[in-house]
């Protein structure tokens, strides 16, 4: 088990590899056999706050097994109250040191929320909740704001991302006396849904 954000991370991207090398580790299957010891207790040694998008399971993206990540799934991997929460808890209970916001290649929520700058209309409320959220995150950035640049897209996705990762660091005093005091990790990572790979982009500041 990692002890610490870098070696959790080292261990995510090993994953990562053998995904997209199509090879599944014997620890991962082998996990599936132990599922009366994984119903005793939980030793998740990442935290991986993604997109509900039926294509980016976490646990296949990074070849883990039962009990390996602390998963939280919402549409837009975005920071509302409760995903704070989760990831408090996560971080709090289990000793997780890594905390992975994890953005995928032609995400619905980012393009539904471009198509709102765009063309301003009718948003169902509840949807409004992931949309707001994103908004920020594309009308701050002159490029964004516009529909003319090629990889437009995929441009949001990594500034959601990073508007993510700065809600989790900023709205959570715990997380970030965690960084400060424990050496929590919190990075943005990108998916791609082509190439099944994923790129660590960024680390978030710890002071």
């Amino acid at each position: 088990m990692p002890k610490s954000g870098i070696e959790a991370l080292e261990k995510l991207r090993e994953g990562n590899r053998r995904f997209v090398d199509h090879v599944i580790s014997l620890e991962a299957l082998l996990s599936h056999a132990r599922r009366a010891e994984h119903a005793k207790a939980q030793e998740p040694f990442a935290v991986i706050l993604g997109c509900s998008d039926s294509r980016a399971p976490a646990e296949f993206i990074f070849d883990q097994g039962l009990g390996d990540l602390f998963v939280i799934r919402v549409a837009g991997n975005i920071a509302a109250p409760s995903q704070i929460g989760s990831i408090e808890f996560a971080v709090e209970r289990f000793g997780v040191r890594l905390v992975v916001v994890l953005g995928h290649s032609n995400c619905g929520a980012v393009q539904a929320t471009l198509e709102t700058i765009d063309c301003p209309g009718d948003v169902s409320p509840a949807l409004h909740a992931i949309v707001d959220r994103i908004m920020p995150s594309l009308t701050d950035t002159p490029m964004l704001a516009k529909g003319d640049c090629p990889e437009r897209t995929q441009y949001a996705v990594r500034a959601n991302v990073r508007h993510t990762m700065q809600r989790l660091t900023q709205d959570s005093e715990f997380i970030h006396r965690m960084q400060q005091d424990k050496g929590l990790l919190v990075v943005g990572a990108d998916y791609s849904l082509d190439t099944g790979k994923v790129d660590f982009f960024e680390i978030a500041p710890t002071q």
